[in-house]
């Protein structure tokens, strides 16, 4: 005993001072890069009572948006940034090797003083105010955003002008993240044949005019979505500040050789075997967000679509086939004045009146939704 124990004792003297000489997980020299480095938990947690024409379906606790989110400088002259949304359901196969939950995931490199080029899978320059709004935000989509592909993968190129007011930004992306047989199947109209280059090509102007009263992001893209079936988007964005208003008003024009958002195609498909032909969508969104006190916001948002189906074959066909009309009137309370964190209530009330050539060919019917929602929006930054 008297031989081992400071045999033991020296042993265990060793193994203490042995582990304070292990360098960190995150070494000191790299630790001043997390003060450019952001966490997000982007989240949105309600109590939500669904309605149809006006009758109560059900009621129940929802986490309707849920992304973690991670961007920031990795370099003075590199950016990263990589969300991923987990209210979602994930599908690996696509055409771009990554899980259609992942938004985002993307480096952006300054390659000038005013010049960015990307490179991953980014959101798509095209979509106006609303889609460039944090989703939490957003309690439902109009129908050109929320039937679309909005993320995809590709590169981007960005030019700032000397005054900061003005940037440009022109995109290559694929024009789909599943492949053409996944996304038709047998739907696909004879004579459509797959392209072997499925890509868009996107361009958009930004700028601040009237001393920052009033904001723009107008884009025009093209998306070869067969080899002899394309699609054009024109998306004309605005926005106006003025002391406790905001002001959004987002105009969108999608004439589609092949029908991308699959409205019309559910509409026919009844009688009509195959996806609609040259289908065209003109949409308005228009946003408002009024502080009517410190710590409480009324917003309120209308939202129309009209669907229109001029390839149609029918001699006697009228080319209109839907009209949807949305409202959602919220409230938000912010209780804290140190974190974004904030109470809301609101209604989702859409309508669908579709023409009378829809209904007498194709059965459809007039219909109405609503959801009332008690909740609370996040974006939590933890870091």
């Amino acid at each position: 005993m008297f031989v081992f124990v400071p045999v033991l004792s020296f042993g265990q003297k060793q193994t203490q001072e042995g582990n304070v000489v292990y360098p960190p997980l995150i070494p000191v020299s790299k630790a001043s890069l997390l003060k450019d480095v952001d966490v997000i938990f982007n989240s949105r947690f309600a109590f939500d009572n669904y309605f149809v024409d006006n009758e109560h379906v059900n009621s129940l606790f929802s986490v309707n948006q849920f992304r973690f989110e991670v961007k920031g400088k990795i370099h003075d002259k590199v950016f990263f940034r990589f969300r991923n949304r987990y209210t979602k359901i994930a599908d690996p196969s696509t055409v771009d090797n990554v899980s259609r939950t992942v938004d985002m995931a993307y480096l952006t490199i300054d390659v000038a003083p005013q010049t960015k080029l990307s490179f991953g899978k980014m959101i798509g320059d095209w979509g106006g105010y609303e889609l460039l709004t944090n989703p939490i935000e957003i309690l439902s989509y109009n129908t050109i955003n929320n039937n679309g592909e909005n993320f995809m993968v590709g590169a981007a190129l960005t030019y700032a002008l000397a005054d900061s007011k003005n940037k440009f930004n022109l995109q290559v992306l694929n024009s789909r993240t599943k492949t053409f047989q996944e996304q038709f199947g047998t739907t696909v109209p004879p004579g459509i044949k797959v392209s072997e280059t499925p890509l868009a090509a996107v361009g958009n102007w930004k700028g601040i005019l009237f001393d920052g009263k009033l904001e723009t992001t107008y884009s025009y893209g093209y998306f070869m979505d067969a080899e002899n079936a394309g699609r054009s988007l024109i998306s004309l964005g605005n926005k106006y500040k003025n002391n406790k208003l905001l002001l959004y008003y987002d105009f969108q024009y999608s004439k589609e050789d092949l029908d991308e958002k699959n409205v019309v195609s559910n509409i026919i498909k009844s009688k009509y075997p195959y996806a609609a032909e040259n289908v065209t969508y003109v949409e308005n969104w228009i946003r408002a967000e009024y502080q009517i006190r410190s710590k409480v916001n009324v917003l309120l948002t209308l939202m129309n679509d009209n669907s229109y189906w001029k390839g149609n074959p029918d001699s006697n066909k009228n080319n209109l086939m839907l009209t949807s009309y949305g409202i959602i009137p919220t409230i938000e309370y912010s209780p804290f004045t140190d974190i974004n964190l904030k109470f809301y209530a609101g209604y989702i009330a859409k309508k669908n009146n579709y023409s009378s050539y829809a209904k007498d060919n194709f059965g459809a019917v007039n219909g109405t939704t609503g959801q009332l929602s008690f909740g609370i929006i996040a974006p939590l930054l933890v870091l």
